[in-house]
């Protein structure tokens, strides 16, 4: 995704423990979930001025994020990069996200490397 005009901030391989699927084992044995988010906002501001408060604290967004992935499960991954897209979003400097939440030890029966589900969502 390209938004034009805007500049982005990616965090890549955020991995914490949820216990979201479907299925009883999956709620309560739990599995690793791995977050991938791109921001869109205009960093312009905080490069002139060299100031954090005026662009994403990426490493506060991190713990937020995981935050939402250890907590409260829920059945689909596709709500899961809802959630976290709604993280990304409540930061007023944020104009667009992309959200991949990774589950590499999804319950399928046959060998695959990982399910990710992708999602991109806009202020509005």
């Amino acid at each position: 995704m390209t938004v034009p005009g805007t500049d982005t901030i990616t965090l890549s391989g955020l991995r914490a423990r949820g216990f979201h699927g479907c299925l009883p084992a999956e709620r309560a044995l739990g599995q690793e979930f791995v977050v991938d988010v791109t921001l869109f906002l205009d960093t312009a501001p905080a490069a002139a001025g060299d100031d954090l408060a005026k662009t994403v604290d990426y490493g506060d967004l991190a713990v937020r994020l995981a935050r939402v992935v250890e907590g409260e499960a829920v059945a689909l991954i596709e709500t899961l990069a809802q959630r976290l897209a709604d993280v990304c979003l409540a930061d007023a400097l944020v104009d667009a996200a992309e959200v991949r939440v990774h589950k590499p030890a999804a319950p399928i029966p046959l060998p695959f490397d990982d399910v990710i589900v992708t999602i991109t969502r806009r202020r509005t």
